[in-house]
């Protein structure tokens, strides 16, 4: 087994790794007023503790705390704000001594700071790649922990005014990727602890999203990928539907999401979408064995 930060990631109570041969299942825990889907926002400690305690029961492998709503248009807080969210988060987990990997949804490298001086080493995921604060990679780096990097253009306020790809959205990503891991790696960042998030919904179309989804095997060949797709509008626009009606529909995107090649599903539903990865696991094992 690896010894990078991702495979042998320290979070809170020792948690198991990520292995390579499965798929892994992160819960949304937004600790928000704000966020899309409304019934995930979590506003208070007594609710955060609830979403968290749900999450882990049941069958979360990683809790994603999240602190800045980055929907489309969202309006941006100040860093001690998205910090006092975030440590409602941290302290759920805590309380809960569950072995449960934590990971922190921020491009804030303050916030990745301090909550590794107060808890220890998690994932971050970070909507810019590094490129929103200028001192998350080498935060990141000194600390050798796990890096999710999404590719977004400009802000959440802004990002959909950025759609224009002039050599189309799956070029124009991985090549995105390939220039930006190899910059994380020079910085310090250990390839192996690097997943890849092409940003569902972010800078892109309903149809763009849907181009991505297709060659999302392109970029599985290259690195680790995450997948959001989790009731998101390429979802419930194609359907004339709203966000809490395509859980359905969410779990076959999901589904397709995997067979092309995702590691991690980063989700809502955690329930349901822990009976798909089962399921995915367990077919992917049984093909594996037939060779």
């Amino acid at each position: 087994m690896s010894s990078s930060c991702i495979d042998d990631c320290v979070m809170m109570q020792e948690p198991n790794c990520l292995e390579r041969d499965k798929a892994w299942l992160m819960a949304i825990v937004n600790v928000t007023p704000d966020s899309f889907y409304d019934v995930s926002r979590n506003v208070d400690a007594e609710a955060v503790m609830r979403r968290v305690e749900e999450a882990v029961a049941e069958g979360a492998d990683i809790v994603d705390i999240g602190g800045y709503s980055s929907r489309s248009g969202a309006k941006s807080i100040d860093l001690e704000e998205e910090w006092r969210r975030v440590e409602l988060g941290l302290k759920a987990v805590e309380r809960l001594r569950s072995d449960v990997v934590v990971s922190i949804d921020t491009f804030r490298s303050e916030i990745v700071d301090r909550a590794y001086k107060g808890y220890g080493r998690f994932i971050v995921n970070d909507i810019s790649a590094g490129e929103l604060d200028e001192k998350m990679i080498d935060v990141v780096a000194e600390h050798r922990l796990g890096y999710v990097a999404m590719h977004m253009r400009g802000t959440p306020q802004d990002m959909q005014q950025r759609c224009n790809y002039d050599r189309g959205v799956v070029t124009e990503v991985v090549e995105y990727f390939d220039n930006r891991v190899e910059e994380l790696v020079r910085r310090g960042v250990e390839r192996d602890a690097i997943v890849v998030d092409p940003g569902f919904g972010f800078s892109k179309t309903v149809e763009q999203n849907w181009e991505l989804l297709s060659s999302l095997d392109i970029l599985s060949k290259r690195y680790r990928v995450l997948a959001g797709v989790s009731r998101k509008s390429m979802i419930y626009k194609p359907l004339g539907l709203e966000a809490r009606d395509v859980l359905p529909a969410t779990l076959a995107l999901g589904w397709e999401a995997l067979r092309r090649g995702a590691q991690v599903l980063r989700v809502h539903d955690v329930g349901a979408t822990r009976q798909l990865v089962d399921m995915y696991n367990y077919v992917k094992h049984i093909a594996d064995d037939r060779g």
